[in-house]
């Protein structure tokens, strides 16, 4: 009422200034009122944005098996000799292994494929009988009465289809002792990327129908790691090839299978 009451005292000039203030004054508040809502809707949509986050990512597993038949037979074969004196027990050895050469030479062995892994002598002792009476006359030191030389070849055949006939051919040429028979493949990293294909496409067809369910799209490859199961050489029983004492009838090798298993993890963006 008072301020109606001292406008209404106000000339016809200083009532057209108050309106013109007036107006003037509610037009900054409105600009003022229009800017807070602007800044503070721009507030609001960046939280909205963070709280998004970045996009979706699922990580799927995948897996992929090669089979294939091993195509080398790795082995060792022993000469073992014994003598009275260690000259005699050094020349029988060496005209056996030189045997064994020669027949692997002749059998399409490359000599890179066998090779010399060990070559021990042995001194044989006489231990004297404890003494039983004090004080004891005889020599309790341990005498050498002979020498034993094992002459130890690793040997790797590529042909298995001649296996057999080489494991009877070494035996028959001087090895009297045959072990560690393993089956191999000779480059298995052919194999282990032929696995590791098809694990990744195992893991991505999973992460295409993934995707199809979820309304989205497959995107880039955001991380990624691999395990898998290589085995090693098959081993094979060789009790056949005995310590000596006659050749046996050449076995029939059966190499069997030897499988590559490949698993994969891979984490995609999802669209």
């Amino acid at each position: 009422m008072c301020g109606m009451k001292i406008y209404e005292e106000l000339s016809d000039e200083h009532k057209i200034w108050a309106r013109k203030g007036a107006l003037l004054f509610a037009a900054l508040l409105n600009v003022f009122l229009v800017l807070l809502i602007v800044s503070y809707g721009t507030a609001v949509w960046k939280e909205i944005k963070m709280i998004r986050g970045p996009k979706l990512q699922i990580a799927v597993e995948g897996e992929g098996k090669v089979a294939a038949k091993p195509d080398v037979l790795k082995l060792t074969a022993t000469v073992l000799t014994e003598g009275a004196s260690l000259i005699d027990a050094q020349k029988e050895n060496t005209g056996r292994s030189n045997a064994v050469t020669d027949f692997l030479k002749k059998s399409s062995v490359a000599e890179k494929d066998a090779k010399t892994v060990g070559y021990n002598i042995y001194p044989q002792y006489s231990y004297p009988r404890p003494c039983r009476v004090l004080p004891c006359l005889e020599d309790e030191t341990p005498k050498i009465i002979g020498y034993q030389i094992r002459h130890t070849l690793a040997i790797t055949i590529r042909d298995i289809t001649k296996a057999g006939d080489i494991l009877s051919g070494v035996v028959e040429a001087g090895a009297n002792e045959v072990s560690s028979l393993e089956f191999a493949i000779d480059e298995p990293d052919a194999m282990k990327a032929e696995a590791r294909k098809k694990a990744i496409d195992d893991a991505r067809l999973k992460a295409e129908r993934l995707a199809e369910g979820l309304g989205k799209r497959v995107g880039k490859i955001v991380d990624f790691s691999e395990s898998g199961y290589f085995p090693g050489p098959i081993p094979f029983a060789a009790e056949a090839f005995g310590k000596g004492g006659g050749v046996a009838p050449s076995p029939e090798i059966q190499p069997g299978e030897n499988e590559i298993t490949v698993n994969v993890s891979v984490t995609y963006e999802f669209k």
